[in-house]
């Protein structure tokens, strides 16, 4: 049976000391619960964060990662630098990244067969943007971006993948997307992984909902039968809306 996921992406914000604030006011909030719990600090604050939750059920996950083992690659970090300070789990194909960074599959395809050869949980994002959902294209981009980063994957790799579908023309934009069409892209991406691989695959892999998830919606999103969870911004850096969004699994 697949697993309620709700991670906070904390991208470029917080220094070391709000981190470690940050983390402390989790601890007290987020104990056992309904859905596993993931954060993902910038990257210099990792370690310290992994040593932090090293006695709690929060896991620790890194924003993003290079391709290749090591090199002359000034800046990046590799599956292995990530594994040496206790990060298993990692973030790739964030909308943010393919924008500001023009990351495509075929890179996203080095990554994700990188991460899975150094034995780490990937958590994929892909999603549309506003062009494509006022064409009616958003099937046939969200369908291309899983076939061309994941698709050539055996079916056992899967038990490493979390898809985390981004609707990008409903974060920052002043769209909204509704709880049935976050439902119905859910839909659509389980039904695309079982035609590709088979029903096991599609009813394991967890599928997070990544458009603006807030406390006031949370709950309703969660409550829809192929979403899974979320993967949390901008509420994730408070504790007590952080809170309310993993408690809306309870």
């Amino acid at each position: 049976m697949r697993k309620h996921i709700v991670a906070g992406n904390w991208k470029m914000n917080n220094d070391l000391a709000a981190t470690a604030g940050l983390i402390t006011d989790l601890k007290r909030k987020v104990n056992n619960g309904d859905a596993e719990v993931i954060i993902a600090p910038t990257y210099i604050n990792l370690h310290s964060a992994f040593e932090s939750l090293s006695d709690s059920n929060i896991t620790v996950a890194a924003q993003n990662m290079h391709q290749a083992k090591s090199g002359a690659y000034t800046g990046e970090i590799s599956a292995a630098m990530l594994k040496s300070v206790g990060v298993n789990t990692v973030i790739l194909g964030h909308s943010e990244r393919r924008a500001y960074f023009n990351e495509g599959d075929e890179l996203l395809t080095e990554k994700v067969n990188a991460a899975l050869e150094n034995e780490m949980r990937v958590i994929f994002c892909f999603g549309e943007e506003l062009e494509d959902r006022k064409a009616g294209n958003q099937e046939e981009v969200v369908e291309s971006q899983l076939k061309n980063a994941l698709f050539h994957l055996d079916a056992s790799a899967w038990s490493s993948i979390v898809l985390a579908y981004e609707p990008v023309w409903a974060i920052g934009t002043g769209e909204t997307a509704s709880p049935e069409q976050a439902q119905d892209m859910h839909a659509f991406i389980r039904k695309t992984v079982a035609e590709t691989y088979n029903e096991e695959v599609a009813e394991n892999v967890t599928i997070l909902y990544g458009g603006s998830v807030k406390p006031g919606n949370a709950k309703e999103i969660f409550g829809k039968p192929d979403v899974d969870g979320g993967l949390i911004g901008g509420a994730s850096l408070k504790a007590d809306d952080f809170f309310e969004i993993v408690n809306a699994f309870a």
